[in-house]
């Protein structure tokens, strides 16, 4: 986002976004992500899958950590892990 120019209505931002590769890449990875989702409600129960999506919390930390280089409280960790177990029980 922050090689993205100030908005405006003019050809050339609009022929910038189209041709910004990570932009198109976001795009793409939305899709993705749309059509992978509508593939898990339709195979598996929302009542399941749904819950599954707290995962996302784990990634979240690690990236927090590794890519970022944040420094993770000890009560995060303790919240991840009843979140995790809470999974668990669901899956189960």
């Amino acid at each position: 986002m922050n090689r993205i120019d100030k908005f405006s209505f003019t050809w050339i931002f609009f022929r910038e976004q189209f041709t910004n590769w990570w932009l198109l890449a976001s795009g793409i990875s939305m899709l993705a992500a749309t059509f992978l989702w509508l593939y898990i409600i339709r195979h598996f129960d929302f009542s399941i899958a749904y819950p599954m999506t707290s995962v996302s919390y784990l990634f979240g930390m690690l990236a927090a950590i590794y890519i970022f280089q944040e420094a993770v409280p000890f009560t995060r960790w303790i919240g991840l892990l009843l979140v995790v177990g809470g999974v668990v029980l669901i899956a189960k």
